[in-house]
């Protein structure tokens, strides 16, 4: 940190002395890499499945550390019961677990962990795509320096006029276009919008950024129908899973009904009148 403010210092001292003995002033550009980065639809997307990926290493440890706790209690509720060497065998088994959640952490979100691989794998071609874009815009536009205003430097004041982010934005999405053309005449639209001026690749900007706010705008609005679709979709099925439960609840109170009644009629004893009078007519013979 205390490097950067220094080179900062540095070439802003290098920037007036060049004021005073240029003929032109100095010109001083920056860009926002974090802005760049959300703005680009393979970055966000490929972040998004990262982010998912960090979710569920999260619930592993989360996961790891319950079952560690648990095995703590148990061994402190068991202590009293247990013999020395099996108080010292469960502590072992313990902290061999607590020894592979912490090594399962490190490898996931330490210093060279996935985590932090990924995301080098992540932003890498970006930032190098960035960087070439930022050394042709300077060339083209004459600039003479240009900083990162999302990298560790201290900047007390930037002009918005400066700020060429959406410059190298549309170099990226250029690139990415150009490659998607089918045919020559795409590729010529291409060419001609970039050597347009930058007055007019400002209006021609603002221009696709109003047709792109009225898409955005007619998605979500197509989003709020289907999901209002959605719900009441979800709202009948409910309600017909309600009364075919309902349906399968009085069949099988109907079924279990007359399995029990005739459960009932097995169950009753014989009358034994017939005993009885066989006993009498014995008795009789006998007298």
């Amino acid at each position: 940190m205390k490097t950067t403010k220094l080179l900062f210092s540095a070439l802003v001292l290098l920037c007036f002395s060049f004021s005073a003995n240029a003929q032109r002033g100095v010109r001083i550009g920056y860009i926002d890499m974090e802005y760049i980065l959300e703005s680009v639809p393979e970055y966000t997307e490929a972040a998004t499945q990262l982010e998912g990926k960090v979710q569920r290493w999260k619930q592993d440890i989360d996961k790891k550390q319950k079952a560690i706790d648990q095995m703590k209690l148990d061994l402190s509720n068991e202590r009293v019961l247990l013999t020395k060497e099996l108080i010292e065998e469960r502590e072992e088994e313990i902290k061999i677990e607590e020894d592979e959640m912490l090594q399962y952490q490190q490898d996931r979100f330490g210093p060279n962990g996935d985590l932090m691989i990924q995301r080098r794998q992540l932003v890498q071609p970006i930032q190098d795509q960035v960087f070439n874009i930022v050394q042709e815009i300077a060339e083209a536009k004459k600039y003479d320096f240009i900083f990162d205003k999302s990298a560790d430097v201290v900047m007390l004041f930037a002009a918005e006029r400066n700020d060429i982010s959406d410059q190298v934005l549309r170099s990226i999405n250029r690139a990415a276009k150009r490659t998607e053309a089918t045919n020559k005449k795409e590729k010529r639209e291409i060419e001609v919008r970039d050597n347009l001026s930058m007055e007019e690749d400002k209006e021609v900007t603002e221009r696709e950024k109003a047709l792109e706010d009225k898409k955005n705008d007619r998605e979500k609005m197509m989003e709020e129908r289907q999901r209002v679709r959605d719900s009441i979709r979800a709202a009948k099925k409910a309600e017909f899973d309600a009364r075919r439960q309902k349906l399968l609840d009085e069949r099988q109170r109907r079924k279990d009904s007359i399995l029990n009644a005739r459960n009932n009629k097995n169950d009753i004893p014989p009358t034994g009148d017939g005993d009885g009078k066989e006993e009498e007519e014995d008795d009789g013979g006998g007298n």
